[in-house]
């Protein structure tokens, strides 16, 4: 199908189909070159590698998971559930920074149908203005350059309202050029060339699916590659009542956890109160019609700003929660004070969604999270983005310091005046 475009007669027009083989080729051509990111960054920093382009694979395919067996075929619908499994998926400062290009091309494309090669080009141009955005002065400068350098191609491509091949040509020129100046590679500046060269041979229909990667064995069980599943999200936070239902919550809870990754169902007096966190909310509802009444149906989107009410009370009125690398870490924390423990080191970064999923329970109104390691801090201020005030953070450089503010923890002070204490200590 063609669509005119008013102001210079460019009839081509980018297609929910289109976009699902951009994204397809995006994440094939991370799983071509992952390894030679992460080997990059293991030359330029050694034993403080972070591994970004094993993190930037797993976001990306948090990102594409949704596109199995999705139905919506619109390019706005697809671009918004793309965006919010990569936000919530993603791991590490390379896998934030992707999570939010995608998080701007959904904005720029929502409610759309289909989109013109200039419409897409603009929402293009939002998804790196996002990505430099979340981007501290102090992180990851080449990256930014890069960045920069991609905007600036797209943006006069746009301008001559070029085809879409010819914007991301364009980008990718622009962003090999500031590669050039530089005079070094970086493994952020590559994770972002990596993108754009997979969207541009997703379009020209050269891509691996996650579908077809799931069906050929493609996985740690058979070439070492991370598995897509491991890392699907379930965006969707439902809550409601089930009124006048004769149904027992343990059973309620055990046939949603079926389709749900964290399910709690609490009875009152007169009905069931039921939290999940799911990635298809209308699989829930059918399921759900046969217990009873639904009241109070609420579905939200985690990957956005959102607070978070409680229907039930909560457990304690604050809890500390904290990063470890390894079991005998975990042990350890806890028996300094913490409620809470998330896995995750620098090379295997905890997920965005595995703090939220956390926070989300009934254990505690509010939270401190305290990091045990610097290359998670772009990762911890996305749930913070997410969750507001319900959290607050101590961003340790490094195990030593964790200790530190963990032991400092008191379960009689809010979570604002324990991070306070926390911060002064290590300052």
């Amino acid at each position: 199908m063609e669509r005119r475009d008013p102001m210079t007669g460019n009839r081509e027009v980018i297609t929910g189909s289109d976009f699902k083989r951009m994204l397809s080729g995006a994440y094939g051509e991370f799983l071509l070159e992952y390894e030679g990111i992460d080997a990059l960054s293991r030359k330029r920093q050694g034993e403080r590698s972070a591994l970004p382009g094993t993190h930037v694979l797993r976001t990306m395919g948090a990102a594409v998971m949704p596109l199995v067996d999705v139905k919506d075929e619109s390019i706005g619908g697809l671009a918004r559930r793309v965006a919010s499994a990569a936000v919530l998926g993603a791991r590490g400062t390379s896998g934030v920074v992707l999570a939010q290009l995608l998080r701007g091309i959904a904005k720029g494309l929502s409610g759309k149908n289909d989109a013109t090669s200039s419409e897409f080009g603009k929402a293009f141009q939002y998804g790196i203005l996002y990505a430099q955005r979340v981007l501290p002065p102090t992180v990851e400068t080449v990256l930014v350059a890069a960045a920069k350098a991609v905007a600036k191609g797209a943006y006069h491509a746009v301008r001559a309202n070029l085809p879409i091949s010819e914007i991301l040509q364009a980008a990718i020129d622009e962003g090999r050029k500031a590669l050039a100046e530089e005079k070094r590679e970086e493994p952020g500046a590559l994770v972002m060339q990596t993108f754009l060269q997979g969207c541009m041979k997703g379009l020209d229909g050269h891509f691996v699916s996650p579908a077809v990667s799931l069906s050929l064995g493609v996985g740690e069980d058979r070439l070492s590659i991370p598995d897509p599943r491991r890392d699907l999200v379930r965006p969707y936070c439902v809550t409601f009542r089930i009124v006048g239902s004769k149904a027992r919550a343990r059973d309620v809870e055990h046939r949603l956890q079926e389709e749900c990754r964290f399910v709690a169902v609490v009875h009152d007096e007169r009905s069931l109160l039921v939290h999940v966190h799911t990635d298809h909310p209308g699989v829930v509802v059918e399921q759900a019609i046969g217990w009873g009444k639904l009241r109070s149906f609420r579905v939200t989107d985690m990957a956005e700003a959102h607070a978070l009410t409680a229907d039930y009370e909560s457990l304690l009125p604050v809890a500390l929660l904290a990063v470890a690398s390894d079991a005998a870490r975990g042990l350890r924390l806890t028996e300094l004070g913490a409620n809470v423990i998330v896995p995750g080191r620098r090379e295997e970064c905890p997920s965005v969604a595995e703090l939220l999923h956390a926070a989300h329970s009934d254990l505690a109104r509010t939270y401190v999270i305290v990091s045990g390691d610097s290359s998670m801090e772009l990762v911890l201020r996305q749930a913070k983005r997410i969750l507001g005030e319900r959290v607050e953070l101590v961003l340790a450089k490094d195990e030593a310091e964790q200790d530190k503010a963990v032991a400092l923890y008191d379960k009689k002070r809010t979570a604002k005046e324990n991070a306070k204490a926390m911060r002064k200590l290590l300052e």
